[in-house]
């Protein structure tokens, strides 16, 4: 005997073994149950998801012998012969090749006639939007007001070709692509029956590349068998369709967050040497990208993606450690890159050059991230949290192969930063240009084990916050450290009128109120202003330019 294929060997008898489509099954049967069954049904959807499948069973349910019924024996001669497609009251047609309205007007002419032997005459019409306006036409008037014994059950991929009058006349039925799971759970239960030894990875690629086909799932399997035997793993599916493995779109993408770029052009390099479609690892990167921003808006409720609970953990996990306006950012790279590459002559050169622009989108900080901090540094400034307690915890670089300098001891090491303190204040101003004329007037007083003691000019004690700001405190201690060999904790304290500094030791700096530029341009009063003053701080800016 001729072999049969799985596609054709395992398509559902009965509305429960339709996979992924309950919507559809189950209007069907509570139609059929209560004697609602409407004269003409349209099927709409992609290739093999079930809409010829859903046509034939209905049609079978209507001619059992026991019927109508929404249960099909599959055992009685009509049911039998709708399986094998030879049942005289069950004409199927093809809707590219009888398009013309010479046919449809036979079929108008034929649709008079009572059936053979069965209860209805059934018209099962595939790829109805293939028929010309003048059939359609022809058709209108019978699909309004069929015979009573005449039922008309459509399928078409592309309902946007079917004129608005055809669909108005017809209960339409818009099937879904199958989920991966669907997917998987269904090839795992053929492979079951079969005796076929397949692993889960294996079934995940195979189920990924049929972008929700059952069909092609089911085609593709029936192909690796031949190929394999009855023993398969995920790298017979890879070589067989060029497909890209889950894991190694996982490390593409963990490289793109992180901005490895190394990385990256190594797993390009090695999907290039295996002959991988780089077209299609593109199209497959934004849909991993896609489910991870699905995960980031949605969390565990994410039930939409339908995945299973491995890529799950994968996306939860990932999830955690990015924020999704840069996921957004690098969706938008990929589209771009996935355009650019349909007219490329050198494929793996653009997608290496794409995804170094998804990986530098990555790392580019988004205003959400940046008002995040802002808040946060706001937070920490009113609760008045010790700002150098980061400083203090942080243990110093030990190189234990480096010539070691002598630690001067703490009872000496004031008076030799008061010899450097005017370049630690011009380093100082660098880390914070605001802060330069607070720190003109100061001077180190003393040390102990832990900390510095610096005092300040006393006309600054109300505004004893801006020697206290955390990025002020960690710049002035690392230049300390860098004199004194240690890292020291920071004290202010006001001055005494004998220990005020001379103003001649230190160098002087630009400041609002000898710069006649600023004074020129106003910059003093908006350095000032409490909420231009917080912005700036917080991301050691300068005020560029002032529009009033």
């Amino acid at each position: 005997m001729a072999y049969e294929v799985l596609a054709r060997k395992w398509r559902p008898q009965q509305f429960a073994d339709v996979v992924g489509q309950e919507h559809v099954t189950r209007t069907l049967t509570n139609a059929i149950e209560t004697g609602r069954v409407a004269h003409a049904y349209i099927f709409i959807g992609s290739r093999g998801i079930g809409k010829t499948t859903s046509a034939r069973i209905l049609a079978k349910a209507l001619n059992c012998e026991k019927g109508p019924t929404p249960y099909p024996c599959d055992v009685c001669d009509s049911c039998k012969e709708v399986m094998a497609g030879n049942n005289l009251d069950v004409i199927e047609i093809d809707g590219a090749s009888n398009n013309g309205v010479d046919q449809v007007r036979d079929l108008r002419d034929n649709a008079r006639y009572v059936p053979s032997r069965s209860l209805f005459k059934i018209y099962i019409i595939d790829e109805v939007h293939m028929l010309s306006t003048q059939a359609f036409n022809a058709l209108l008037k019978t699909l309004e007001e069929p015979p009573p014994h005449v039922k008309f059950i459509f399928a078409t991929t592309d309902v946007h070709k079917v004129l608005p009058t055809i669909l108005s006349r017809c209960q339409r039925f818009d099937l879904r692509r199958i989920s991966v799971q669907d997917i998987v759970d269904r090839l795992r239960k053929g492979c079951d029956e079969e005796g076929v030894t397949i692993s889960e990875d294996a079934l995940l690629a195979i189920a990924r590349g049929a972008e929700g086909g059952l069909r092609d799932a089911e085609s593709a399997l029936d192909q690796i068998i031949s190929f394999r035997g009855k023993a398969i793993e995920e790298d017979d599916v890879l070589t067989v369709f060029g497909l890209v493995s889950r894991h190694v779109l996982e490390n593409l993408s963990v490289a793109i967050l992180k901005s490895d770029i190394p990385s990256l052009i190594n797993i390009i390099a090695e999907m290039d040497r295996a002959g991988k479609d780089l077209q299609r690892v593109v199209m497959e990167l934004m849909e991993h990208f896609r489910n991870l921003l699905i995960v980031l808006y949605a969390g565990q409720d994410a039930a939409v993606l339908e995945l299973p609970e491995a890529q799950m953990k994968f996306y939860t996990d990932l999830a955690a450690e990015t924020e999704a306006g840069r996921v957004l950012r690098i969706i938008d790279a990929l589209v771009e890159t996935d355009g650019r590459m349909r007219y490329a002559l050198s494929k793996k050169t653009l997608l290496e050059t794409g995804l170094i622009r998804c990986s530098r989108a990555a790392e580019t900080v988004t205003l959400n991230e940046l008002l995040k901090q802002v808040a946060e540094l706001k937070k920490n400034f009113k609760s008045g949290a010790p700002a150098f307690a980061v400083i203090a915890d942080s243990p110093s670089k030990d190189n234990s192969t480096a010539p070691q300098k002598k630690k001067p001891s703490p009872g000496d090491e004031a008076p030799l930063l008061l010899k450097n303190w005017p370049d630690i204040v011009a380093h100082i101003s660098k880390a914070d240009p605001l802060s330069r004329r607070y720190f003109l007037d100061t001077v180190p007083l003393r040390t102990d084990a832990t900390h510095l003691v610096v005092g300040f000019d006393p006309e600054f004690s109300n505004e004893l916050e801006r020697f206290d700001n955390p990025r002020i405190k960690l710049a002035l201690a690392r230049e300390v450290e860098k004199r004194v060999g240690r890292l020291l904790g920071m004290v202010f304290e006001p001055l005494k009128p004998d220990q005020r500094p001379s103003l001649s030791a230190n160098p002087v700096l630009p400041t609002a109120s000898n710069n006649p530029a600023a004074s020129h341009t106003g910059e003093a009063k908006w350095y000032a202003n409490p909420v231009v003053k917080t912005v700036v701080e917080a991301f050691n800016g300068q005020i560029s330019e002032i529009r009033e």
